[in-house]
């Protein structure tokens, strides 16, 4: 596991959030994730969104708690210091197996770092 000291902060701005709608994604199962570098250093941010495709607010809300865990357990593995994530739930998000859903995460994260690290 990552040392104690990383700290993941949450993007609250609206202007965050569209900036990393045009940064390259993946989408796998249950869940769409936007990764944007930034210009600031050692410091990752994460922000999480449902539309109300998912359901009502307590579908919403649930569906942004499930995300959050699953952040909160693979960022510090996965995430490069210096981006912004997004994770955007899609549709059975709240239903999904949870073993499902982190392997879902897991796999988009690591399609996103591979992405960035080949060259082009």
């Amino acid at each position: 596991m990552a040392d104690a000291a990383f700290c993941i902060k949450r993007l609250t701005k609206r202007a965050e959030f569209l900036a990393c709608a045009k940064a390259p994604y993946c989408a796998r199962g249950a869940v769409l994730i936007q990764a944007r570098r930034r210009d600031e250093a050692a410091l990752v941010r994460a922000g999480f969104t449902a539309t109300k495709r998912i359901g009502g607010a307590v579908e919403r809300n649930r569906a942004k708690r499930r995300l959050r865990e699953a952040a909160r357990l693979l960022l510090p593995e996965l995430a490069r210091p210096g981006f912004d994530y997004v994770f955007v739930a899609r549709g059975g998000v709240t239903s999904r197996p949870w073993p499902r859903l982190l392997d879902d995460v897991k796999s988009a994260l690591i399609r996103l770092a591979a992405e960035r690290d080949s060259p082009i």
